[in-house]
């Protein structure tokens, strides 16, 4: 069942900013709409920006006008940043003629030259996406976290996850023998820290949305709820403003509302923005399928036919080798 939000009149979305709205959803450009909100209003900013790919949604420039364009927007959003507040910026890659762009490097001295801090770089791990043949198939993307000052808000123990190890206990010290985590469980990793056992547990292994989802839509880079989930349940507190510059398929507005925030964002495609107000509707009623945050990832039992080694790969070579040296170890 779907948490509800803890507000009346749920499925009312504004479609221009309104101080006392619950759900705002601008049909049109975010720099136009970022222009009527008010100064230091916003808690969380949180989206996926167009990779300048040349998507349906977006004009496909050059990378240096790109991120002049973006520079803009930003700079905008900057305003409307509450002094305690933060942006989540969740990027890939550009890609022209084979050679990749980290587009996380190149945004990064966009917000660094506006005085934001850097809190972590978050690498979001999943395991589907386009196969490559000249170079590795890319499993990850980025969260760009800064905050506007170092007061900001953080809400560490919602987003705790378990620990491999609860029983530790403290070998010295004032507290020696006592437990030494936490027992709502520890801090979620941000991958580049101890490599070993986060590859196994401390990602933040959530998949994306693809053609299996339960979340899916028409639109083709659709962001799962639960990705935005835990940095709105970190980062803001019930009642705060969460906005979504652009808002696709409304999957950030919706998990602001399921947290007890207020969502908002912009979207110029008009099929996009009919989509997020049936989401948001479905949501408000009960009836929107949504993957749980914190459910495991699925993992083969190897019964499945897909997960078994084809008929025609009888030789060991190649994959095949490769699945005879897993099951040895298995």
């Amino acid at each position: 069942m779907n948490d509800l939000p803890l507000f009346e009149n749920r499925a009312s979305i504004s479609p221009t900013y309104r101080p006392d709205a619950q759900i705002v959803l601008f049909h049109g450009d975010a720099a136009e709409f970022v222009d009527s909100l008010p100064s230091e209003s916003v808690k969380l900013i949180v989206t996926s920006p167009p990779y300048n790919l040349g998507k349906e949604y977006e004009d496909r420039v050059s990378i240096e006008r790109y991120l002049e364009q973006q520079a803009n927007t930003i700079e905008k959003m900057y305003r409307v940043l509450h002094p305690q507040g933060s942006i989540c910026w969740q990027v890939g890659n550009f890609v022209e003629r084979g050679e990749v762009y980290p587009l996380d490097i190149y945004y990064y001295p966009l917000f660094k030259r506006l005085g934001l801090q850097l809190r972590n770089r978050i690498v979001w791990h999943f395991e589907h996406g386009l196969h490559t043949s000249k170079r590795f198939s890319g499993r990850y993307e980025t969260i760009l976290w800064f905050s506007k000052s170092a007061e900001y808000t953080f809400n560490l123990d919602p987003v705790r996850i378990p620990s491999k190890y609860p029983g530790k206990r403290h070998y010295k010290g004032p507290n020696k023998g006592k437990p030494s985590g936490n027992p709502q469980g520890k801090n979620p990793s941000d991958v580049w820290e101890g490599l070993a056992q986060e590859w196994e547990d401390g990602f933040w292994d959530i998949p994306n949305v693809k053609s299996n989802h339960p979340e899916k839509t028409e639109h083709p880079c659709q962001f799962p709820i639960e990705l935005v989930e835990r940095c709105i349940l970190a980062l803001t507190n019930e009642g705060d403003w969460v906005f979504d510059p652009y808002a696709g398929v409304g999957s950030a507005l919706i998990a602001a509302i399921k947290r007890g925030r207020r969502g908002m964002g912009s979207e110029r495609e008009a099929a996009y923005v009919a989509a997020a107000q049936q989401r948001i509707e479905a949501f408000s009623n009960g009836g929107l399928k949504i993957r749980p945050l914190g459910k495991p990832v699925h993992v083969p039992s190897g019964r499945e036919r897909v997960s078994q080694r084809p008929p025609e790969w009888q030789e060991p070579t190649g994959q095949g080798r490769l699945l005879e040296e897993q099951e040895r170890y298995e």
